[in-house]
């Protein structure tokens, strides 16, 4: 019997029981020449990475069409649409491919507002999560709901009790065979993959510390305007607010704590250190800190040094070491060394390397393609969403916190409701300054 990738996709959605589904889910054969139905794709969220993803996505030799887009701005989507019709890619050949000939969004299916997500997933068979991150739990519950194929952009949650929401969804969504790939590229990218077959081969022996950094001048700021109600102002800013960025360790520096936990096969069962603001001192920054250090803790004692900073003039670097009883990882410099400096493996990443964001679309939307069911980011992606929230209570409280305190407080950053004139739990003094953790005073337990 031939199967159609559209069967596959609407037989995911109805498979609430692997004890009962599996059996026959098993014994369907999918093949390329029997699944060449089009993939519709919904857009949720327009902002950069949503542009970047989607055309990723499209570029993909997959028969995709984006049928439709979802955002809180009317301007951010129109923007998106803008720069889609627009964007050309080269294949191999190399060929340009104008992405706009996959682009099938009519007016009707552009949908703003915060409930709009519901009604372009309705539409699709595989949704693109690539709001800022305050949004993922709600937006990743209800896709796996609909039945929906995934892929999501990294962190997964800004606190503990949206990382409890995304696990609980991805056992559904495992339950579902639901493909769901988590946008921690350094798992898709060549050199990152051929290292760390390495080390869990034994190469660099037993692990004994480890580094990671990611340190550079910082992101934008968009001040307020005026008219803006205050959940208005900090969606635009999104930024500088934890309830939907979750300061940049988490947003950002989350990268290379996640290469930590894929080489311990694990994650900390605590953490300690210090953050601040030293530049980041006004109006227009919110209540995120400038740098974080810490000291993640593994349950066999190893630890991580962990460093973020955004301060402009400073010493940057974006990158991660492991050192073992046999040797070292460099990861950026994709070497490794033996325990007396000298270079055991290189990987030539100037004719090797690939480029992981648009990997990660390709095997995807391939497997999509053909019915099959392989990727399942989701529970990583979570956990590592929370080792970078316990590095920020960390910081924050100045104090040593526990992973099973952490991750079973309960705790919530988010507005009770979202509208535009919502209440928000975060507001502005009279000077326009909003309160601000403070290490030895800020408590969670």
């Amino acid at each position: 019997m031939k199967n159609s990738r559209r069967d596959f996709m609407k037989k995911s959605s109805l498979i609430t029981s692997s004890l009962t589904i599996a059996p026959w889910l098993s014994n369907v054969s999918f093949s390329q020449s029997n699944v060449n139905d089009t993939i519709k794709v919904a857009l949720i969220g327009c902002g950069g990475r949503g542009t970047g993803a989607i055309v990723q996505a499209l570029s993909t030799k997959e028969n995709i069409q984006l049928v439709a887009m979802a955002d809180v701005f009317k301007d951010r989507l129109d923007g998106c649409y803008k720069s889609i019709m627009t964007s050309k890619v080269k294949d191999k050949s190399p060929k340009e491919i104008m992405v706009n000939q996959k682009v099938k969004v009519s007016e009707d299916h552009k949908f703003v507002g915060f409930d709009a997500y519901k009604k372009a997933m309705e539409l699709a068979d595989v949704v693109i999560l690539s709001t800022p991150p305050g949004f993922r739990p709600i937006h990743f519950e209800e896709a796996v709901k609909q039945g929906k194929q995934i892929f999501m952009e990294k962190p997964v949650a800004t606190d503990p009790a949206g990382v409890q929401r995304v696990l609980a969804a991805a056992k559904i969504a495992k339950e579902k065979k639901l493909n769901v790939v988590v946008g921690l590229q350094r798992h898709y990218q060549n050199s990152y993959r051929e290292l760390m077959k390495r080390v869990q081969d034994g190469q660099i022996g037993e692990i004994v510390s480890a580094s990671c950094w990611w340190n550079n001048d910082g992101v934008w700021v968009k001040p307020r305007t005026a008219g803006q109600t205050e959940m208005e102002y900090q969606l635009r800013n999104w930024y500088y607010f934890n309830w939907i960025c979750g300061d940049h360790i988490t947003e950002q520096h989350i990268h290379n704590i996640d290469v930590i936990n894929w080489a311990k096969n694990g994650y900390p069962v605590r953490a300690r250190g210090t953050g601040g603001r030293e530049v980041r001192k006004g109006k227009n920054y919110g209540e995120i800190f400038d740098h974080h250090l810490v000291e993640f803790e593994y349950a066999d004692g190893t630890i991580l040094n962990s460093q973020c900073r955004h301060i402009p003039g400073t010493w940057t670097k974006v990158d991660e070491l492991l050192v073992g009883t046999k040797g070292k990882v460099e990861f950026d410099a994709a070497k490794i060394l033996d325990s007396k400096g000298n270079l055991k493996f290189g990987y030539d990443k100037k004719t090797l390397e690939n480029n992981p964001y648009q990997t990660e679309h390709d095997e995807l939307w391939a497997e999509v393609a053909a019915g099959n069911y392989k990727f399942a980011d989701a529970e990583n992606g979570a956990y590592s969403t929370m080792t970078s929230i316990l590095g920020r209570m960390a910081t924050y409280s100045g104090q040593e916190i526990e992973w099973d305190a952490a991750i079973n407080s309960g705790l919530s950053l988010a507005p009770s409701q979202f509208t535009w004139d919502a209440e928000m739990p975060l507001k502005p003094d009279e000077n326009g300054l909003y309160p601000v953790a403070v290490p030895g005073k800020t408590k969670y337990f």
